[in-house]
């Protein structure tokens, strides 16, 4: 199974950006997207800015990526569902 994150440009050099997503700072590539700009949010698999997207479903998919992971959490530890 293949996960992409949404991140947000933060810096372009080149055909590389630093992207942001949730403080955690990554290099990817742009050479897949068009017209990229600083702000944008992009979502990145493999090191590699694959499409662009909206706040809003940006927001939405990282709202969801927070909820799976912590089902996980709770799965691993039961009193911690209990304690939510």
């Amino acid at each position: 199974m293949c996960l992409a994150i949404p991140s947000r440009i933060t810096e372009i050099n080149d055909n590389m950006a630093v992207v942001d997503v949730a403080g955690v700072r990554r290099e990817t590539s742009l050479l897949l997207i068009e017209e990229p700009r600083v702000g944008d949010w992009v979502i990145v698999h493999a090191g590699f800015a694959i499409q662009k997207i909206d706040d809003a479903t940006a927001q939405e998919s990282l709202r969801y990526l927070r909820e799976a992971a912590q089902l996980l959490v709770d799965e691993d530890d039961p009193s911690a569902a209990a304690n939510n």
